[in-house]
């Protein structure tokens, strides 16, 4: 299940050879809906739009409109997503960390929803108005960005000759990431998947171009230097161990158990 805060009212067209610019100028939000889909349909996952107004980047004076969706009380914008989590009853939350990836308000106001969700949705007399209690398992971090990823990148740059600005770019993120520690605990191998990840992103076409940085190293080099997605498990109800490659280790499916 992919849940979305916000529907990007405030978004940016970020490919200049959209096909569908002329949707985006009128209907920006709309046009994301489809995205989505498109998204989801290459993926085969569940989907959900929790409703909010994008609240764009602060202000000079670092305000945002009222109504959007960083304004809002984390005990007012947090419910739907209990809600859903109740509904759904996942055994795994994933969420950006403190800092939202980079500090767009969105991205730091759903990392502050998920951490309610993941405080309160298995608490009996919390949120009662948002269905039985369910208590989520385990909880991370994405750490799509980390030096370890870079570092193998830049060592099959280096062995494959690869083009200079290929190894130039790489060293600009280095550099960018200083001496930020590594925090990812777990390392899923989804190599053979990059090719539908890659779909998937391009489903977004509005924020994602062809050309963009999310594709500047080939798939195959990817596959063969880092073929894994990278998270950090920050809080555990189970017993998982210390260095993961799944993240539902240490879960038990009670279903299965009771057929055993």
């Amino acid at each position: 299940m992919v849940v979305s805060c916000t529907g990007g009212e405030a978004g940016d067209i970020l490919n200049e050879g959209l096909a569908d610019r002329a949707m985006a100028e009128r209907d920006l939000p709309g046009l994301r809906r489809i995205e989505m889909a498109r998204a989801q349909a290459v993926m085969g996952v569940q989907h959900r739009w929790l409703g909010y107004v994008d609240s764009g980047m602060a202000r000079e004076d670092g305000s945002l409109p009222p109504a959007a969706f960083a304004s809002i009380p984390v005990e007012v914008s947090a419910e739907p997503l209990i809600r859903l989590v109740r509904r759904f009853r996942p055994h795994v939350l994933v969420a950006y960390d403190e800092n939202g990836g980079y500090p767009h308000p969105d991205h730091i106001q759903a990392h502050v929803v998920a951490m309610e969700a993941w405080r309160e949705s298995g608490v009996a007399g919390s949120y009662p108005d948002a269905g039985e209690p369910w208590e989520v398992s385990k909880l991370y971090f994405d750490r799509i960005f980390n030096g370890a990823k870079l570092r193998a990148v830049r060592e099959h740059l280096v062995a494959t000759d690869a083009a200079p600005e290929m190894l130039e770019a790489v060293d600009e993120m280095l550099g960018w990431m200083g001496d930020r520690p590594d925090l990812a605990t777990t390392h899923v191998d989804v190599g053979q998947h990059f090719e539908a990840r890659d779909r998937a992103l391009l489903s977004h076409a509005s924020q994602v171009a062809p050309d963009s940085t999310f594709f500047r190293w080939p798939r195959d080099l990817q596959q063969r230097a880092w073929p894994f997605e990278d998270f950090q498990l920050v809080e555990s109800r189970v017993d998982a161990p210390d260095e993961e490659h799944d993240l539902f280790a240490g879960i038990v499916d009670e279903e299965s158990a009771v057929r055993a």
